[in-house]
């Protein structure tokens, strides 16, 4: 037996306990070491009954996701998952799995494949490998139909989104949740079982065929253009129709599909590269790093807000600051009006988001901001502004504040020579929504120290963030690729595309939005204004002409599209003749064009401009880029980022 899976005796109870730490994950060696510490402790006339635990902080987190690159590349075979479960299940003596932490995906497979389960109170299960481009492929679709109906094995599998011990015991999926220590629970729950209980044996309760339609149209929407999504809705369809053997032959099939398909590698790169993104090369590990116990924000806005509402969620007081009374109130308002909505969704509870609003202090001055951790300025994008702010801040700072400006495009080193101490200052880049948006751009100034970035990064964790660190240029990496990308979609509309068939085209390829109306989301007199400031007027003639007639996007009803009270796009005549006659005075004459042709136009602008990027070193690897285009820009993750698209690695 290897150290992997380890075995004890609790008087006429075997306990099989699983030693891969940090998740126990189900690494060669585990699934075997499991099956064959099934069969020892069947042999052993001494033993009654079995459990199975997992050692650490969890029970098995699930497959070893490294594993899935060798299949496909042909450097090792198939584990045979489902056949070592199918072994643990046809043991003659009660297995009982006890379950803490999480036990997802393959984890919650070999759960499944235990006679009895028991959780821990504040563990959780669920198959989440459509997350990956895959489906549970031994046997989940099968299993899971068979314990907690088919309605909730479908949303389950599809959707990839856990349950907790109350809602899974709700559901059958577990039998009990522990009261008390885990194990002895457990081991006392092995001596009550009234022998084996095989979950394939088990009858699948017909539902509705709504049941798998509605499901279909449901992940559509939400996981549009995934492929995985659908295939485990049929998977999960065919316990309902197939033998058990036969259903998981089929599962098996459709998993195979999933896994050697390119969504699949697309999802696993993205995967790994929220990773990758953390470690970040010359920034040694035993860098130290502050605590960041309270923190200060400057502007009550919607960027300030949401900035403070994510210091609320992890806990830390803010100070929070604007310059008037009206919007300041307004500024909180909109927080509480926030943390309503996530209550009423059931989100959080009252007391959770009434113990958040608690650690705000709205405030008109700078009192109580030499005693904070942390400055985050989210004042207008105006560099004089924000250079004035930082004069400001740094005569009331504590001198090992951290001094962070989350403007999206303006030069850091600009605005850290505002102050006295530049090796305080650095780029702290949310993104819009920013309590809801996973990205940080955290922008490294030419002074910047690695004290501040390493605690820059460890920040991003603490806020539930996906820090990355780029280089200090105009628009940094993300808004210095979209440039080029917004400027492609209105170049091809002056070629003859109409606006919506350009969205379109970025829609239907997996994009959140096409670029034009996520202009019009964030406001097109946003890119007019930069546009201005850094003098390059008339390189973009349309959303120029639209700003002068006040035409800002949705804030003002009208952009690219006219907006009807629910915010619905529609064409809209007026815009209609300025690209009529943007197009005369451009000299272009109007032409059909294809919606590959936009596709490859725009996004091909992205990768040529995140080659330079690399080049100039201002992003430190393509996976950076992919990273920061999935979780910031909408791009999909199916499709592993631009630069995996382009095969850039």
């Amino acid at each position: 037996m290897s150290g992997l899976v380890l075995l004890s005796r609790h008087n006429d109870v075997g306990v099989i306990t699983i030693n891969n730490p940090p998740v126990n994950a189900l690494s060669p060696g585990v699934p075997e070491g499991i099956v064959e510490g099934i069969a020892e402790f069947e042999k052993d006339a001494a033993v009654t009954a079995i459990v199975l635990i997992g050692g650490g902080r969890t029970f098995i987190s699930g497959a070893d996701i490294k594993e899935f690159a060798k299949i496909t590349s042909g450097e090792r075979t198939d584990i045979g998952l489902a056949e070592i479960i199918d072994q643990i299940e046809q043991c003659a003596k009660p297995v009982v799995m006890a379950i803490h932490g999480q036990a997802f995906g393959g984890g919650l497979e070999v759960a499944m494949g235990g006679h009895y389960r028991v959780i821990a109170d504040g563990a959780k299960v669920g198959q989440p490998e459509v997350k990956l481009g895959i489906i549970p492929g031994a046997a989940g679709t099968q299993r899971l139909p068979r314990l907690a109906g088919l309605e909730k094995a479908t949303h389950m599998c599809w959707a990839g989104e856990p349950v907790g011990a109350k809602e899974a015991l709700a559901h059958g999926i577990v039998d009990a949740i522990a009261d008390g220590d885990l194990l002895e629970f457990a081991i006392g729950f092995a001596h009550s079982a009234k022998g084996v209980r095989r979950t394939s044996d088990l009858a699948v309760a017909p539902v509705a065929p709504e049941v798998f339609s509605g499901a279909r149209a449901d992940a559509a929407k939400r996981a549009r253009g995934l492929m995985a999504a659908q295939k485990a809705i049929d998977a999960v369809e065919a316990s309902a129709t197939l033998p058990f053997a036969e259903g998981v032959a089929f599962e098996r099939k459709l998993f195979q599909e999933c896994l050697f398909s390119d969504q699949s590698k697309g999802m696993i790169h993205v995967f790994f590269g929220e990773r990758e993104v953390s470690k970040i090369p010359g920034l040694a590990k035993e860098t130290p790093t502050l605590p960041i116990l309270t923190a200060a924000v400057i502007g009550a806005g919607t960027m300030g807000g949401g900035i403070a509402m994510n210091y609320l969620n992890a806990g830390i007081p803010v100070r929070l600051k604007e310059s008037s009374q009206e919007a300041l109130d307004r500024g909180v308002a909109k927080i509480r009006q926030n943390y309503g909505n996530s209550v009423a969704k059931g989100r959080f509870s009252q007391k959770w988001a009434d113990e958040r609003l608690a650690l705000l202090s709205p405030q008109l001055s700078y009192e109580g901001f030499d005693e904070v951790s942390i400055i985050v300025e989210a004042v207008f994008e105006n560099l004089d502004l924000k250079r004035s702010v930082f004069a400001e801040i740094d005569k009331v700072a504590a001198p090992n504040c951290i001094l962070a400006t989350n403007t999206s495009t303006l030069d850091i080193d600009a605005i850290a020579s505002a102050t006295s101490r530049p090796e305080w200052v650095v780029g702290h880049h949310f993104f819009s929504p920013a309590n809801v948006m996973r990205l940080l751009e955290i922008v490294r100034g030419k002074h910047t120290s690695n004290t501040v970035l390493a605690t820059s990064m460890a920040v991003a964790k603490s806020l539930r963030k996906v820090g990355v660190m780029v280089g200090n240029c105009f628009g940094f990496v993300g808004n210095r690729m979209f440039g080029p990308y917004r400027r492609e979609a209105e170049l091809l509309v002056l070629e003859g595309a109409q606006p919506f068939e350009v969205d379109k085209a970025l829609y239907d390829y997996g994009m959140a939005m096409g670029p034009l109306a996520v202009g019009d989301l964030a406001g097109l007199d946003v890119g007019w204004r930069i546009r201005r400031e850094q003098g390059e007027k008339g390189s973009a003639p349309i959303e120029d002409q639209l700003c002068e007639m006040g035409r800002h996007g949705q804030k003002t009803g009208s952009g690219w599209y006219r907006y009807d009270e629910n915010r619905k796009p529609h064409p809209d005549p007026v815009v209609d003749e300025i690209i009529r006659k943007a197009r005369i005075a451009g000299g272009h004459t109007p032409r059909t064009i294809h919606s590959n042709e936009i596709v490859e136009r725009c996004v091909g602008t992205l990768v040529a401009e995140g080659r330079k990027i690399l080049d100039e070193g201002i992003a430190l690897r393509p996976v950076d880029i992919d990273i920061i285009y999935v979780m910031g820009y909408g791009f999909p993750a199916y499709r592993g980022g631009p630069m995996w698209q382009a095969g850039v690695r």
